[in-house]
């Protein structure tokens, strides 16, 4: 079939503009090239630093041997790339945990402000645009490579509220990003208009007719990403009508202290409806750049669907020889490992569109925190872990840098896309200039 524009296709088929979202990312109907590889980025944040005699792997011969933390991921560990000495070096005002997240994608200074932290100077949002927005930015400028949203922010449990502590992504200076942490919020951006929650008729309802005529008229490939399309869609509104059910608050739980978050019993299963979503709409080439952020920094969840009933936030601050707490820090870490398991093996399910492999093959996924260790608030050795085929580099590693920024790895993402920027964020931090990782 030869390329329209989406819009002519619309009009030479009858079909509603309801049902372009679903033909977004069909290889044969895109007017756009499809001989370029599709890349894509993804930055899942977990909080609260990592316990790093359980996190960070031992290099032998050949590959690498994981940690308990690591052991959800055994079946990637040939995709892992691990880069213990890559500091946060950006200081300024804030505490640690504001300057953990709001410095760690932007490699830049939080502004001054008002809002006070954990015994430092107040401080405010930061002074730059993040990396994940940088490299969208950049995507979107392209006819090629630009898609409907050039980047989507999926969040997991992170509280209504707006402050340093819980955003991650940055727009530019003083232009903070809100994820959206409602999966039925998120699956109306993206296939259909918000409507009211309570009345909530089926997405797919609207343009069953068309795509069902549409789809005799599809190659074999394209029918079959359509009818992926349409399955993913379906399962996640019967899986937010059964998640809505069974319970009984929204998500997540308000609490008049903010300090005190009690996280929904059902945020497992809202983790993985965001994943689900967020690999949906990389098939159907939606956007190239996307965030995944678990609750927030100093969250106080309590993961009572892993026994926990202790604050994380709190937990991480005991000392190393409190076994409950040491033990209860291991669980909640290899659950989020488990969760980027998960995403690992849902693109590696998913059949490149148009192309060859997996999306796996195509998509750098950086897991990263706000902290290298909970309990001492070091913005050293921030656990930053590479994973997936994006970076075009030998991967089943664990590096050991020189003490480097990690600015510098923020430009080394960039240029991995093709976006050659000279500096990020601090310029006196960027002065390396990019990491080799050959």
């Amino acid at each position: 079939m030869s390329s329209y524009s989406r819009r002519s296709f619309l009009n030479k088929f009858g079909l509603s503009s309801a049902a372009l979202p679903f033909i977004n990312g069909l290889p044969s109907l895109q007017a756009k090239s499809s001989d370029g590889r599709r890349k894509r980025l993804v930055i899942m944040f977990s909080p609260n630093g990592t316990l790093p005699g359980e996190f960070w792997p031992d290099q032998q011969e050949g590959s690498i041997s994981l940690k308990p933390i690591m052991e959800p991921l055994s079946e990637f560990k040939g995709d892992i790339l691990t880069l213990k000495g890559v500091h946060n070096k950006v200081g300024g005002d804030g505490d640690d945990h504001m300057k953990g997240i709001g410095c760690l994608l932007t490699g830049s200074r939080l502004h001054r402000g008002n809002i006070q932290g954990g015994g430092h100077t107040p401080a405010g949002w930061a002074s730059g645009i993040s990396i994940d927005q940088e490299i969208s930015n950049f995507l979107q400028s392209n006819e090629a490579t630009k898609t409907r949203f050039g980047s989507l922010e999926f969040g997991v449990a992170v509280p209504n509220r707006a402050d340093p502590w819980t955003r991650l992504s940055y727009a530019g200076s003083n232009k903070p990003i809100a994820p959206i942490d409602d999966p039925q919020q998120m699956l109306q951006k993206m296939y259909g208009k918000m409507k009211d929650k309570e009345s909530l008729v089926s997405i797919l309802d609207d343009v069953a007719d068309d795509l069902k005529s549409l789809s005799a008229k599809l190659s074999e490939e394209d029918r079959q990403l359509l009818e992926e399309h349409m399955t993913l869609v379906r399962k996640v509104e019967k899986d937010l009508k059964v998640a809505e059910q069974e319970s009984s608050s929204d998500h997540p739980e308000p609490e008049i202290d903010p300090n005190i978050e009690l996280v929904n019993d059902n945020t497992p299963k809202i983790s993985r409806a965001q994943i689900d979503l967020m690999v949906n709409g990389f098939a159907n080439d939606m956007m190239r750049v996307a965030t995944l952020q678990f609750m927030r920094s100093v969250g106080q969840a309590r993961m009572r669907w892993l026994d926990i009933n202790d604050g994380h936030h709190s937990l991480s601050h005991k000392p190393d020889n409190d076994k409950s707490a040491y033990d209860k820090l291991l669980k909640i870490n290899k659950w989020f490992a488990g969760e980027l398991a998960y995403l690992c093996k849902r693109l590696k399910q998913t059949p490149e569109p148009g192309g060859q492999g997996s999306m796996f093959d195509n998509t750098l996924i950086v897991w990263v925190n706000e902290l290298g260790k909970g309990n001492n608030h070091t913005l050293k050795n921030i656990p930053f872990t590479l994973i997936g085929g994006g970076l075009d580099v030998k991967m089943g590693r664990a590096l050991q840098m020189p003490d480097i920024e990690h600015n510098r790895l923020m430009m080394t993402l960039a240029h991995s896309f093709g976006h050659n920027i000279e500096s990020f964020g601090e310029k006196a931090l960027s002065a390396g200039g990019v990491i080799d990782l050959s």
